[in-house]
């Protein structure tokens, strides 16, 4: 029978890939430095495998086979996680922890009404939060580091089921003084003269917004661009330009200090809220459960 990897031999080889550095992996696996490069060892003569180039440099270099292994070895510990995770869920639904990325669009703006929902409608459950861009929190997804994510719809990720929540209308904010404010809606063509302010790149909101309100990603800006919210809001305050903003973040306070117009748009433009977990999760039951709270959550906050 071909001798097959112990579970703690497959967590160091991840640890020793995401931290590039052997003292930092064993700190990420409790263990000491000796423990997990003799466990790496233990691994390559059982596999009668090269997975690390030997060389003077301090940093671990992975072989062509040695980064196959890693990929296959994140596979096999979320699929063992899945195994307890199953259990889990069948003894005792929508308990104990829970791992969530949100997008900053709508963090902020959503978990103070969200988290005390929650909380009511399933005390046992634990939350532990992580507020990060759609790619990275994808990322995280992929390697079992988080269970479900909160985000704006469509994501872009691979090896993920989707569930689209609620719609999140979009706004044209602006200063009290623009001339456009004279109106009581715009049409869509009026942002063509426009200097339209929006995020960087990386955040899905700024695609969102462009997408939903049929405008080209050349004209996002001239050059300009915000990394949050907040500074976005302030941007247009200076009178720097104009912007889409979704209603979850108005609602949610971001206008906060700042006196600009909001004025919906002739045609409604909005962005869909969703949440996302790993392609067969076992606990994807659980989740389909949380939406409607999520769903209540983004509407009493609108």
């Amino acid at each position: 029978m071909t001798p097959l990897p112990s579970p703690q031999q497959l967590r160091y080889l991840v640890a020793l890939a995401e931290q590039g550095h052997f003292g930092r992996a064993a700190a990420a696996c409790s263990v000491t430095q000796s423990t997990l490069s003799a466990g790496v060892i233990a691994l390559e003569r059982q596999l009668d495998a090269v997975i690390l180039e030997r060389g003077p440099s301090k940093r671990p270099a992975f072989t062509l086979l040695g980064l196959e292994l890693v990929a296959r070895a994140r596979e096999a510990l979320s699929a063992l996680a899945a195994v307890s995770e199953a259990a889990q869920a069948a003894r005792d639904p929508l308990t104990g922890p829970l791992r969530v990325g949100v997008i900053p669009t709508i963090g902020p703006f959503l978990l103070p009404r969200l988290m005390p929902a929650l909380r009511a409608a399933h005390p046992r459950l634990q939350l532990w939060l992580r507020e990060d861009l759609t790619g990275r929190l994808g990322d995280e997804l992929e390697a079992g580091r988080l269970d479900l994510l909160i985000l704006a719809l469509p994501c872009g990720l691979s090896g993920v089921e989707t569930l689209a929540v609620a719609e999140d209308p979009f706004v044209l904010a602006m200063p009290e003084s623009h001339r456009l404010a004279a109106r009581s809606s715009l049409p869509t063509p009026a942002l063509a003269t426009e200097r339209l302010l929006l995020l960087e790149d990386g955040h899905c909101l700024r695609e969102h917004a462009l997408a939903a309100c049929r405008l080209p990603a050349a004209r996002a800006g001239e050059g300009f661009s915000a990394t949050s919210l907040h500074t976005l809001v302030q941007m247009v305050a200076g009178g720097l330009g104009v912007t889409l903003l979704p209603r979850l973040a108005v609602e949610g306070g971001v206008l906060a200090g700042a006196n600009l117009a909001l004025r919906p748009l002739d045609e409604p433009a909005a962005r869909m809220l969703g949440l996302a977990w790993r392609t067969r999760s076992p606990r994807a039951a659980e989740f389909q459960g949380l939406a409607q709270v999520v769903r209540e959550a983004i509407e009493a906050v609108g």
